[in-house]
């Protein structure tokens, strides 16, 4: 398949056209996390040509995933999420560069993978590696995509790209390591909102059109479709 046949629908588009599919295809994305949120926003970046996704993730496939973790089939049970993510992504567009790292992301090796990197996407429920990526997108100039959810809820903000940093929503960390985890519950649709805007933002972000959420949290309530966005 040829690459303007591949990527004929978004290159006719004057958002994008053939300097913004060459930005794209040049363009290395690293996703933290390919469970909910990851699996979204690793489906839609392989299929617009992002160059080289990351993915970096310890867990494994585990049944109940497989309500919302669209990446993972029923034969995967058991076995690395990284490892069968990058498969599942390659089937999908093999002429992207895929790079697992099926292991945790933690202070000893952050700023190594980081480096390597010009956006990372945020697929964790975890708010001590939020803190992490934050500090590293900072000191490294690196831009975060932030995203999460909780039930039929989720917002999404593009930090450190301007002055707001994961530390400006929570900048309380210890408070913030304390409060009560939110919960597990969701509903599948959920991760896949949230995590399709986090990869519009992505895509907006190198090919250079629209207004991303730079310094802006966006949230929306899937029980009634109210949206808002607040400066941050």
């Amino acid at each position: 398949m040829g690459y303007e046949e591949r990527y004929h629908r978004q290159l006719i588009l004057p958002e994008i056209g053939v300097e913004g599919q060459e930005k794209l295809s040049k363009a290395k994305v690293l996703i933290v996390g390919v469970g909910g949120l990851g699996s979204p926003i690793a489906i839609y970046l392989a299929g617009a040509g992002i160059g080289t996704i990351g993915l970096i993730d310890d867990d494994v496939v585990s049944v109940t995933n497989l309500q919302r973790q669209v990446l993972y089939s029923e034969e995967e049970v058991g076995l690395s999420k990284a490892l069968h993510a990058k498969k599942r992504l390659l089937s999908l567009n093999s002429s992207i560069t895929v790079n697992a790292y099926p292991f945790r992301l933690k202070e000893e090796n952050a700023r190594e993978i980081i480096q390597e990197y010009d956006i990372i996407v945020d697929g964790t429920d975890n708010f001590l590696v939020r803190f992490l990526i934050s500090d590293v997108c900072k000191e490294l100039g690196k831009t975060y995509v932030y995203g999460a959810i909780c039930g039929l809820e989720g917002q999404v903000a593009v930090l450190c790209k301007g002055n707001a940093t994961y530390r400006t929503l929570f900048p309380d960390e210890k408070e913030t390591l304390a409060m009560p985890h939110p919960g597990k519950q969701v509903v599948g649709v959920t991760p896949a909102v949230i995590g399709s805007v986090e990869a519009s933002q992505v895509i907006m972000l190198i090919s250079g059109y629209g207004e991303p959420l730079i310094d802006r949290l966006w949230s929306i309530d899937l029980r009634t479709m109210q949206s808002f966005m607040i400066n941050i």
